[in-house]
């Protein structure tokens, strides 16, 4: 007796990038290597740490000046389609207002629900302590980890082998791309790896 054949899964949309993968931090010959992307270690210009948080503030007031845009566009077109409406019903009898209308409210309505997702897509972004490796050029690499303690001896081992020639070692860290956005990087943060993305290079 045959088992069962198991029904294919359906066809949909492919699942996110994941936000954090596992990636090694690792310092030979004078090259800082964060996965596949190296960083002469004499082109290091700051290490540091901080905490990455969602652009919270500037989502909700976008929110509400969106909101406030859309509902007053909605409220003119309704009041200038039942001006219309009413001149061109004068010697017809019959108003033809309401599809017209209700197809304006709507599109209001599907905007605001959007506007109301995009909201909310910042709003539960959580908060990452990251280490920033900026060099003199124009890219950034930015690592996490689970224990910040982890992350603030990593700036004093890569300012060690910067100023120390024969240093080298390798840690398991994780590589965070994040979208600009959805969360705020503090003072000057430049994009490096990917499209609208911040954080290691992808290939």
């Amino acid at each position: 007796m045959e088992p069962p054949a198991v029904p294919p899964r359906p066809m949909g949309a492919p699942p996110p990038p994941p936000l954090v993968q596992a990636v090694d931090l690792r310092v030979s010959k004078r090259l800082l290597w964060v996965g596949p992307a190296a960083y002469p270690l004499e082109n290091i210009a700051r290490v540091f740490t901080f905490v990455l948080r969602p652009r919270r503030k500037e989502a909700i007031t976008l929110f509400c000046k969106r909101v406030a845009l859309t509902l007053a566009m909605a409220i003119a077109m309704t009041v200038l389609i039942l001006l219309v409406d009413t001149v061109a019903s004068i010697g017809a009898g019959e108003s033809s207002a309401g599809p017209f209308v209700t197809i304006v409210w709507l599109g209001t309505l599907g905007a605001l629900v959007y506007y109301l997702l995009e909201l909310t897509k910042v709003l539960s972004a959580p908060s990452h302590f990251v280490l920033a490796v900026e060099t003199s050029g124009p890219s950034t690499a930015m690592v996490t980890s689970h224990d910040p303690g982890h992350l603030i001896q990593l700036v004093g081992r890569i300012a060690h082998a910067i100023d120390h020639p024969e240093s080298e070692f390798t840690v398991r860290v994780e590589g965070i791309s994040v979208s600009p956005q959805i969360y705020h990087f503090g003072d000057n943060v430049n994009m490096y790896g990917g499209t609208g993305n911040v954080g290691i290079a992808n290939s």
